[in-house]
């Protein structure tokens, strides 16, 4: 009798630990491409007014919104995104906690790979390609948007 009790209790442990581990929810994120520049007449795209404290911060002199996606990233699963210019941007949530996320960004183009933490009440402002003719893309990501 106990034989066969023990030998039920080790292949209930055995089925249970050949089951998935249950997948992190999705976390929510909103990515827009924006374009800084330094020449022209100083203007700022009003869709980019909860960024303004922080772009104000860099040199540029004009600001435009050339593009936003929102996703539903899982850990691993990188999002690609194109720029205006066409160059390619990869997005990948690395690790979300409690409150953080972690992000890859990578432009395989300008040789760039940055991984940044962030909590849920921060949103990212990254340049992600070369200065050219006075102007560059950033990329701002904002999880839990």
């Amino acid at each position: 009798m106990i034989c066969r009790i023990v030998a039920a209790a080790a292949l209930a442990a055995s089925l249970f630990a050949s089951l998935p581990a249950a997948a992190a929810p999705p976390v929510p994120v909103r990515i827009r491409i924006i374009k800084g520049a330094r020449d022209g007449a100083a203007s700022f795209d009003s869709q980019l007014a909860d960024l303004r404290k922080q772009l104000e911060r860099l040199s540029y002199v004009r600001w435009d919104q050339t593009g936003v996606e929102n996703h539903d990233m899982s850990t691993g699963k990188p999002i690609d995104v194109k720029l205006p210019d066409g160059t390619p941007l990869t997005v990948t949530l690395v690790e979300a906690a409690t409150g953080t996320v972690t992000f890859e960004l990578k432009v395989p183009a300008q040789k760039t790979h940055s991984r940044l933490t962030i909590s849920k009440d921060q949103r990212i402002v990254h340049q992600v390609t070369e200065e050219k003719g006075g102007s560059a893309y950033f990329v701002t990501v904002h999880p839990w948007p």
